[in-house]
């Protein structure tokens, strides 16, 4: 005979699980010198930047670096494959902004953030 009750089963979720994680971003680089708000006495009319970067994957490839007398820092070197930029210019009596972007051979990236010091 028919019957006018509706009847649901149980509900169940599926899950296929793929592959895992196979590439991290890297962490944002440390920013060695000069640290933030340090105040830098240049050496005929240069100073150099230096940081370290890390990441879990252990692939960064390279960094660009940015730089400027603004807050918004404008690239100075694209694709820096080491960590540390001698000789660079900078005016005495000054503060610049500066930041670093890493970037893996996955193609992610990570940010500093603005870091700020004074030249002398």
């Amino acid at each position: 005979s028919k019957s006018t009750v509706t009847v649901k089963s149980a509900v169940w979720k599926f899950y296929n699980s793929g592959p895992g994680v196979t590439a991290y971003a890297p962490f944002p680089a440390e920013i060695l010198s000069p640290a933030m708000g340090q105040v830098v006495t240049p050496i005929s009319g240069k100073i150099t930047l230096d940081w370290e970067g890390s990441d879990v994957d252990g692939d960064i490839i390279n960094y660009d670096v940015y730089i400027g007398t603004g807050s918004t820092p404008a690239l100075l070197k694209e694709k820096l494959t080491a960590s540390v930029l001698s000789d660079v210019s900078v005016n005495s009596n000054t503060t610049y902004y500066w930041k670093i972007i890493t970037r893996d051979s996955k193609g992610n990236t990570s940010d500093t953030g603005v870091h700020q010091f004074k030249v002398k």
